[in-house]
């Protein structure tokens, strides 16, 4: 029968170190959250061939007294929490008193420390028997760890090439950075300087580690609801990429990765993004600590909230309010942040159609024509010809011309902006939908010719059994022989769509799904598909009325920068690009 043994305690930390110490960037956020813990308002740190042979991080924090540095390198020897109270309100980054003990069982470890008011610094060792020794140091601490894996050359194998174990330990140290906008934080590599950020607000931060770029492409989000609030940027769906590591979220101060904040996040993107293309954004969420658990891991990468499902919630609802804010850009110095436009409601309409252009009474019988076929006759009811001009341009200004029947070009205040005509009325009518469908008031429009079409036996059945949720809709499909189907009806909305093609999509959908138990999801895919089918066609000649009653409506729209793919619908050339391409000035 096998013998039950105690493991020796070199073991025992050895094993410890597999759960913390993955790899040199590893140890370097343990010493940086310590760092920051101890109050510190400076940091530096030094690598050497990415941080394997060389990891020092110097601090002017508080300091550690000589005779509790040994105490430092004993496991689960910490100076933050003392009791389960104190655990389930931790507030600060390190608490599990592990992570110098684990280094310093897999690596050569040594702390010099002073702390503030002590006559001088010590130095110890972190090896048996060592003593305390005297040590040259002005205040605070440095702890530096040589030789990562020196005794367990198997885990050594593991790393990396050196260049990709120094990105991830500068990745590190950027996170860190961006919780902590009041420290100075520098990063020397071999002997280079690669790194140097001056205290600064948090704006400024942010610019500094991801770029002005970042800056300019994104929106700002700053709301709160109970023990939640959360502040931060995340990227405009237009300028968004394929890039999979452009997610920095932060927990009271504490970078996680977790699967209901990024669910939250996919969710609020669905309707906007193209493609393959993720969402970027850098979000500082602050909840009472009682409500969240940082103890789920050793790295401390993951956190478990007491209500998952009111942060999913709230996490996304801000998103989604702040997307779906209509956009303008405002120059702002030489960066070009995306800021809340003021939204033009239908009533405001008729007071942009015509200033600035002088159309007489007849071009308004157009604007109504067409505001009617895409809103239907409460908002062109709205519309009152008015011959005085305005001079305040609306954000997207006025049409100019239409460019080969696909683009409608208009000016603004600002300079030109090009309009893609399909996705944009396809967007304004998939919003519209949506919600005429959550208020359960879809109108239908009667077809004054049925329109009829080819169908499986199967199609015909899915129309039987789904009638219901087919006229809840707005549509009125019904059988006309064994291998028919007529359209007698279809939403209001949809009217300048093709009935046969409106019906089939929706009919496939049932097929496949079913529409009484469809998720949102899908939904919202099945009504994205209708608008494609009925929004304004390539080719399709707008008068001057009927593009600027475009422009009005996208105004108004949420999530008007995007299609119902995620494509962009509008983009704007400013004068000084147009200058810069006839070297105006130059």
């Amino acid at each position: 029968m096998p013998t039950i043994a105690r493991l020796p305690d070199l073991l025992i930390s050895q094993i410890a170190a597999g759960e913390v110490v993955e790899r040199p960037a590893s140890v370097l956020k343990e010493l940086l959250e310590n760092s920051l813990d101890a109050g510190s308002k400076a940091i530096q740190v030094h690598l050497e061939e990415g941080g394997v042979k060389l990891i020092r991080v110097t601090d002017d924090g508080c300091g550690i007294a000589r005779e509790q540095l040994a105490l430092a390198l004993t496991r689960h020897a910490t100076s933050k929490i003392g009791s389960l109270d104190d655990l389930e309100h931790v507030g600060t980054l390190g608490f599990r008193g592990e992570a110098l003990a684990s280094v310093a069982s897999v690596a050569r470890l040594t702390i010099s420390s002073r702390e503030h008011g002590a006559s001088h610094a010590w130095k110890l060792k972190a090896e048996t028997g060592a003593e305390p020794e005297p040590a040259a140091l002005m205040a605070g601490t440095i702890i530096e760890m040589r030789d990562l894996y020196y005794n367990t050359p198997a885990r050594r194998k593991f790393l990396k090439a050196e260049g990709t174990e120094y990105a991830h330990c500068a990745d590190t140290v950027k996170r860190l950075a961006l919780t902590r906008p009041d420290v100075a934080v520098s990063l020397n590599h071999n002997g280079r300087n690669l790194l140097q950020l001056a205290p600064a607000d948090n704006t400024r931060r942010i610019a500094d580690i991801l770029g002005e770029d970042f800056l300019a492409a994104a929106r700002r989000i700053e709301t709160n609801a109970g023990a939640f609030s959360l502040t931060g940027f995340a990227i405009d769906p237009t300028h968004a990429s394929d890039a999979k590591d452009g997610q920095y979220v932060f927990v009271n101060g504490r970078f996680v990765r977790d699967k209901i904040i990024s669910h939250a996040l996919r969710e609020a993107y669905r309707d906007v993004l193209h493609g393959s293309r993720q969402p970027a954004v850098c979000l500082f969420i602050q909840i009472d600590p009682a409500l969240v658990d940082v103890n789920v891991h050793p790295a401390k990468t993951e956190v478990r909230f007491r209500d998952s499902r009111a942060m999913h919630q709230f996490i996304f609802h801000a998103l989604q309010r702040t997307l779906a804010t209509a956009e303008n850009r405002e120059n702002r110095g030489q960066t070009t942040v995306l800021s809340s436009a003021s939204t033009l409601s239908a009533a405001n309409y008729s007071a942009y159609s015509q200033s600035s252009l002088g159309v007489a009474e007849p071009a308004a019988e157009a604007y109504l024509a067409f505001a009617r076929a895409t809103q239907g006759d409460s908002v062109a009811s709205q519309f009152q010809p008015q011959i005085a001009v305005d001079r305040d341009s609306p954000p997207l200004g006025y049409a100019l011309a239409q460019l080969h029947g696909i683009y409608v070009l208009a000016q603004n205040t600002r300079g030109l902006i090009l309009v893609d005509m399909h996705a944009a009325h396809e967007r304004i009518i998939y919003e519209k939908l949506k919600d005429a469908f959550d208020q359960r008031q879809i109108a239908t429009q009667a077809l004054l010719i049925p329109a009829v079409f080819s169908a499986e036996a199967l199609d015909i059945a899915a129309v039987e059994e789904h009638a219901e949720a087919i006229s809840s809709l707005g549509f009125a499909i019904s059988p006309l022989g064994p291998n028919q189907l007529c359209v007698r009806a279809l939403p209001a909305l949809l009217q300048s769509g093709d009935p046969a093609a409106l019906a089939r999509s929706l009919i496939a959908e049932l097929r496949e799904h079913g529409i009484s138990q469809l998720a949102t999801a899908r939904r919202n895919e099945l009504l994205a598909t209708m608008a494609c089918h009925s929004a304004v066609r390539a080719n399709r000649q707008l008068s001057t009325p009927e593009m600027n009653a475009l422009l009005r409506q996208m105004e108004a729209t949420e999530r008007a920068g995007q299609c119902n793919h995620g494509r962009p619908t509008w983009t704007e050339l400013a004068l000084a690009d147009l200058d810069k391409l006839f070297l105006r000035g130059q």
